[in-house]
């Protein structure tokens, strides 16, 4: 039975703690599916009095919505804070259990600015698969020191029966290829300070499920070594375990002793986050995380509240948020008032006083606020977004059965697409469904499912679509677009942009919108963009560039916003499939405008400009590239060659092929579109379901010439428009 009772008491507790930054830890689980976070995180809720300890392990208490429960999987993430006494103090742990499966990777991404550590999982059976490596890339790239926990070891010893001399080899090369990893992603000043060892406490080996866990300290305190453990283990003694390593204890200490608290870690994640002035008087608040301060902080999540609508989720780096305080929204001029604040307790909102620097804070009056939004007293730079890395690969068309549903419908898509951004939702505007993207079917599945459970609105569902993307192959220009009156003309040039550029907008190096300063243009620059063209950039979307190089051309400051909007709409909507277009530069190199303002308006300018890319685009050539995913199968070694046999049949490529004693891995490239066919089915059939996969996003690839124009037929087809592709001519009037 839960123990809820001890929550309100637990709440006040931890409030009483908020202010000192020294006992705070803000840690994010995580994991690679499956991997045992959940299982964990459930251990510690045991020991702060919120779970009973007979249940921890078992219940998935942070699994709390439907979906969650009948998968018995993470889909979202999910903030707790708990109270701990250690060695004679007092600690918070705002914890935050993020899910392990690819398609929900932007919770993972989106945690990890808020927190400072995390202690990453491994499955000791498993080791490293393809989301384990994702996961810690992540921590990395903001700054969030890592602990290890390597979970599972009991069936090392009790399914794969290995020797004990085999179970410590296995453990301590794990340990070896983390390093490894963290070695290659680290941030060059932490790579040897966060490389880990079993000898300095920061690596624990145990079992989640059966609440055990060794470390070094664990060991010292409780005077047993790893042959004591590996004796009780073998026996399947779960008791004798848990009383000479207690999981809870050994995660506990690794957490306090091993991450750092906001006070120390703010000095350098602040700059890793924060591009504003460092010397102004909020920068020196957020570096020392003053309480005292104004108030700074970033939105990370949005929850979904029945009675209050959507409450963001934020990371305070300064000062202390207060019912009744108003803060600017990023991008916004004016002030919000914040009706109340609260922390979160897994599925509960608390509602609390004050949440100061260091902490995690609710926030409800603030619906306007979106994730990535900087919420401060003063107005100040914002905080880089936060870049997802997957792009959304998979679409189904979805609307009410009953169309009086239909705004309860787009109210259900405003509210999902706001908490979770990797999810895209759009109207197709030919049939009036609304199409919804996302990283993969399971993603869709749910958003079904909260549609239907959560909103109460009962849909039909097309089968997945797959999203494909416009390029170019070479130069074209300069092509002439007119306004439909023929009053005014634009020259343009269109060309590929480099690979290195495209990489840089999609990890956020380069901010997609209007360049803001020299320090944009001279990223421009650092990625390979020419330095005239960096410095006449005038709009970035679609990992795609507009410049305007023309020189004295009257009038061309007062059509910019237009040149950008039909700059915006051609890559949002290429001429070849209707797809949205990447890697494209756009370089406006002469104009004549018409001096009567009438004759400039959005109707006469947009098409102009859009016309003249789609001429240029066709003139280059445009090739449609394909989604791909890599996907690491892992089966019995008699069943490789017709696993390979299926993947080369599904146009696949073979990356890699190891083998450990009877079990083969193969590492495969594979197109979106040939795994939605069956694919599934296929691996179980012919492994006699012996087989485990996982998949992790790839990018985009040309399509094969000989697929390409059937499939630009059937896309242009589900669209409405004509099948056969428009030329060049068609856009120059």
């Amino acid at each position: 039975m839960v123990l809820m009772v001890r929550k309100e008491y637990v709440v006040e507790e931890i409030t009483k703690l908020m202010s000192n930054s020294a006992s705070i830890r803000d840690v994010a689980i995580i994991a690679h599916v499956h991997h045992g976070k959940t299982a964990l995180t459930d251990s510690l809720l045991a020991r702060a009095g919120l779970i009973s300890p007979s249940i921890a392990g078992d219940i998935l208490y942070t699994n709390y919505e439907a979906i969650e429960k009948e998968r018995r999987m993470t889909i979202k993430s999910a903030n707790i804070s708990l109270g701990f006494d250690y060695r004679d103090s007092q600690y918070i742990i705002n914890l935050i259990d993020t899910p392990g499966h690819v398609d929900f990777g932007g919770h993972v991404t989106r945690s990890m600015r808020a927190v400072d550590g995390v202690v990453l999982v491994v499955d000791a059976v498993e080791g490293i698969m393809p989301q384990t490596e994702t996961v810690l890339r992540q921590a990395m790239r903001e700054k969030a020191k890592p602990v290890l926990f390597v979970n599972k070891v009991d069936r090392l010893l009790n399914e794969l029966k290995l020797t004990k001399e085999q179970t410590f080899e296995r453990l301590f090369k794990l340990v070896n290829e983390i390093n490894g990893l963290i070695e290659k992603y680290a941030p060059e000043e932490f790579v040897d300070k966060w490389k880990m060892s079993v000898d300095d406490g920061s690596v624990a080996f145990g079992s989640a499920v059966k609440r055990w866990a060794i470390s070094k300290p664990i060991m010292e305190k409780y005077n047993t070594t790893f042959k004591h453990i590996f004796d009780l283990t073998e026996k399947e003694d779960e008791e004798g375990l848990q009383k000479i390593a207690p999981i809870d204890e050994c995660i506990l200490i690794m957490m306090i002793e091993h991450l750092p608290p906001p006070n120390i870690a703010q000095r350098y994640r602040i700059p890793q986050i924060w591009h504003g002035d460092l010397e102004s008087e909020d920068a020196k608040a957020m570096l020392e995380c003053d309480i005292n301060a104004k108030a700074n902080m970033i939105v990370f999540n949005i929850m979904n509240d029945q009675h209050s609508g959507a409450i963001p989720v934020a990371r305070v780096f300064s000062g202390t948020v207060e019912k009744g305080k108003e803060l600017h929204i990023s991008g916004s001029q004016f002030t919000t008032k914040v009706q109340q604040i609260g922390i979160y307790m897994g599925p509960d909102r608390v509602n609390v006083d004050k949440v100061p620097a260091g902490n995690i804070v609710a926030l409800v009056g603030m619906k306007e606020a979106n994730v990535g939004d900087t919420l401060s007293e003063n107005v100040i730079e914002q905080f880089d977004q936060i870049t997802h890395h997957s792009k959304p690969v998979v679409t189904k068309a979805i609307e009410a059965k009953d169309s009086r549903d239909t705004a309860k419908l787009i109210n259900a898509l405003r509210e999902l697409t706001k908490s979770d951004p990797t999810i895209v939702a759009e109207i197709n505007q030919e049939t009036g469904e609304h199409l919804v993207s996302g990283m993969g079917e399971l993603q869709l599945e749910t958003i079904e499912t909260k549609i239907k459970d959560n909103f109460k609105v009962p849909i039909i569902t097309s089968p997945p679509i797959i999203i494909y993307r416009e390029m170019i192959n070479g130069k074209a220009g300069p092509i002439e677009g007119k306004t439909p009156n023929r009053h005014t003309k634009f020259y343009i040039t269109v060309e590929p942009l480099s690979e290195q550029l495209q990489n840089a907008i999609d990890d956020g190096d380069i901010k997609e919108g209007k360049p803001k300063g020299v320090a944009a243009v001279e990223s421009l620059i650092k990625f390979g963009l020419d330095r005239q063209i960096a410095k006449n950039t005038v709009y970035i979307s679609n990992k795609s560039i507009l410049a305007d190089m023309t020189h004295g051309v009257q009038y061309m400051n007062e059509v910019m916003e237009l040149l950008i909007n039909g700059f915006e709409s051609a890559v949002k909507d290429g001429p070849l499939a209707r797809e949205k277009v990447a890697g494209l530069l756009v370089s406006i190199v002469d104009a004549s405008i018409h001096e009567d303002p009438v004759h400039r308006g959005p109707a006469q300018i947009i098409p102009a400009i859009r016309n003249a890319i789609y001429a240029g685009m066709l003139i280059a050539g445009v090739t449609l590239q394909e989604p791909k995913q890599i996907f690491t199968i892992q089966i019995p070694q008699d069943y490789m060659s017709p696993i390979i046999t299926l993947l080369q049949g599904k146009r696949g490529q073979v990356l890699e092929v190891l083998q450990d004693r009877e079990e083969i891995t193969i590492k495969a490239k594979l197109p979106v579109a040939e795994t939605l066919k069956g694919f599934s089915n296929d691996i179980r059939g012919l492994t006699q379901g012996r087989a485990i996969w996982n998949q992790e996003y790839a990018g985009y690839e040309k399509m094969p010439p000989e697929l390409q124009q059937k499939v630009v037929r059937e896309v242009r087809e589900r669209k409405g428009v004509p099948p056969e592709p428009p030329t060049a001519n068609d856009f120059m009037l």
